[in-house]
């Protein structure tokens, strides 16, 4: 049963993919929904990153103030309420990894240090920094959550160094006079940002905005460091066909009901006509179950293909242009490329002769924490002692975060519907034996025009049969494009 925030945002979802078949809906280019991302931007009072951020900077104050009540209810509303707050703490493989980072790196990256929390929920992140030897720790919080961190950094007896400010970090300002930190003037002094700010598909809600706006405000250029360091995005095709049956199934039961529903409208209530509204039904019901990003626990064995890496980032040196999505390879540039910050939207996965139905594709990140990597950082840069990996792959168990499965409507058969492109096959015309089939094709990546903490994802994929000596593409069949909305 969906709660609240459930109900809000599949509204978003719908209203966002109702009657979209293609790219092009309320987006034609993904480019515009991050129109000049890295101008300067004024800080307000209180802005919201979602706000500060957005396509449309000419809004006025009665829209700006509606936009920010959505997101308080659509975001923010999640993370004030402490059994969402549990979800994550019980969350064992997120908790060991951060735990590890920071205790098996106290001496060297947290002892004396001033820490910025980015995002702190109930705390704990910024208690442990405090544990580790950090002689400051600000931690930032919007909700009211930050209430329940102070009470728990002063009941686990580090409330002389965790001061917890309420408040986007867009907005507020440190302490810095008050604590004797700094010389007044240069904001940058924190040494290490530490957060927790990873959605689905790394990217998703967007909360990396923030982090981001923290490092270029307060953190060192030379010796700083993020916790986590650097991020990964994967994909890898899925052998599932019991759930896309399930929801192929369940969107033809609903279809079904409705067409119950106007029969008996009609009939037994003064005939009375719904059947005009039966085509916005039916977009409605098609974004809900084939347009929309499925939450699940894969097993080793669904992974059907080795993973492709879609998106790297080093959180040091990558823009806010580059937290828009997952874009084309060719927008790389030779810099982005030697900062470590790379698109490879285009897929190309080996698949077996044996494989069964090929279900749709599968995608999770990974984060790591280790030193820096980056040509800004001086010899006085910490060194990380112990270097941790967060892994949200099927490979490594429960995660709150899970996978996100894009079910296509219908299965991919290997060698299913193969039409010859050039030449003849090798070996007599018996596929498979000199031939490699490759599954092939792109995702993109880019934010919802209207809710920039959303995303949607565009899939094109296609068989191709190659053959091996020459490398010849002999037979293939014609792409497939789909559409997905991130809730």
């Amino acid at each position: 049963m969906l709660n609240a925030r459930g109900f809000w945002v599949l509204f978003c979802l719908v209203a966002a993919l109702q009657g979209t078949t293609t790219l092009g809906a309320d987006n034609d280019d993904p480019a515009e929904a991050c129109d000049n991302p890295d101008a300067a931007v004024e800080v307000d009072e209180e802005p919201i990153p979602s706000l500060q951020y957005s396509s449309d900077g000419k809004k006025n104050d009665d829209e700006q103030k509606a936009l920010k009540v959505k997101d308080f209810e659509s975001y923010f509303s999640y993370y004030h309420e402490l059994h969402n707050q549990k979800h994550m703490l019980t969350d064992t493989h997120r908790m060991d990894s951060y735990y590890t980072a920071i205790m098996a790196n106290a001496e060297v990256a947290f002892r004396e240090k001033v820490v910025m929390d980015v995002g702190t929920g109930s705390g704990i992140l910024a208690v442990w920094a405090a544990k580790a030897g950090a002689k400051k720790v600000y931690a930032i919080e919007y909700t009211d959550m930050a209430h329940n961190a102070r009470k728990l950094a002063e009941a686990n007896g580090v409330a002389d160094i965790v001061t917890v400010i309420q408040g986007t970090v867009e907005g507020i300002k440190l302490p810095l006079k008050e604590d004797g930190i700094g010389d007044g003037d240069n904001e940058e002094v924190v040494d290490v940002i530490i957060s927790e700010w990873m959605g689905y598909m790394l990217l998703k809600e967007s909360m990396l905005d923030s982090v981001l706006v923290a490092r270029d405000r307060y953190l060192r250029k030379d010796t700083g460091l993020m916790f986590p360091s650097h991020g990964t995005i994967l994909v890898a095709p899925i052998a599932d066909e019991s759930t896309r049956l399930e929801k192929k199934n369940d969107y033809r039961n609903d279809m079904k009901e409705w067409y119950d529903f106007v029969h008996s409208t009609k009939e037994n209530y003064g005939m009375v006509d719904y059947s005009i509204l039966t085509d916005d039904f039916e977009k409605e019901q098609y974004a809900h179950y084939m347009q929309q990003i499925e939450w699940k626990e894969f097993e080793r064995h669904m992974v059907v293909s080795t993973p492709h890496v879609l998106k790297t980032l080093d959180l040091i040196t990558c823009t806010h242009q580059d937290t828009r999505g997952i874009f084309d390879s060719s927008n790389n540039t030779k810099e982005s490329i030697q900062k470590g910050n790379v698109d490879t939207n285009e897929f190309d996965f080996v698949l077996s002769t044996s494989t069964g139905a090929i279900s749709g594709l599968a995608s999770w990140f990974t984060t790591d924490f280790k030193s820096r990597t980056d040509g800004m950082a001086s010899e006085d840069a910490p060194k990380l002692t112990t270097s941790v990996t967060l892994n949200t792959g099927p490979e490594q168990g429960y995660t709150h975060w899970g996978q996100q499965a894009f079910y296509f409507q219908d299965p991919i058969h290997v060698g299913a519907g193969l039409q010859r492109v050039s030449g003849l096959l090798p070996d007599g015309g018996v596929s498979g034996k000199t031939t490699t089939i490759h599954l092939i094709g792109k995702l993109d990546m880019f934010r919802m025009r209207d809710n920039t903490r959303l995303y949607k994802i565009q899939i094109e994929h296609s068989l191709d049969e190659i053959a091996n000596e020459s490398q010849e593409v002999v037979r293939s069949t014609k792409p497939t494009e789909s559409l997905f909305a991130m809730m």
